[in-house]
């Protein structure tokens, strides 16, 4: 999880983007506190809470994996379900 408040979390992202240039998936997973209490409750956190701000971001990076792997259209119907 990225927190943009940490000195550590953007060194190492910057060294990430700069060694690994556009290989670097561009969604960011935030600290979330849903994210965190979603194993207490034995569930992922897309069925704890999809609206929250981290499962939402886990959302965005699927599409993403799925979107450099099989192009956009596909990628969409995967991950939302829709064509």
């Amino acid at each position: 999880m990225y927190d943009p408040r940490s000195t550590l979390t953007q060194q190492v992202s910057g060294e990430l983007e700069g060694h690994f240039g556009d290989k670097v998936y561009r969604t960011i997973i935030p600290r979330n506190v849903r994210l965190a209490e979603a194993p207490s409750y034995g569930k992922p956190v897309i069925a704890f809470d999809r609206s929250s701000k981290g499962a939402q971001a886990y959302v965005l990076l699927a599409q993403e994996v799925l979107d450099r792997c099989l192009g956009s259209a596909a990628a969409k119907t995967a991950v939302l379900g829709v064509e």
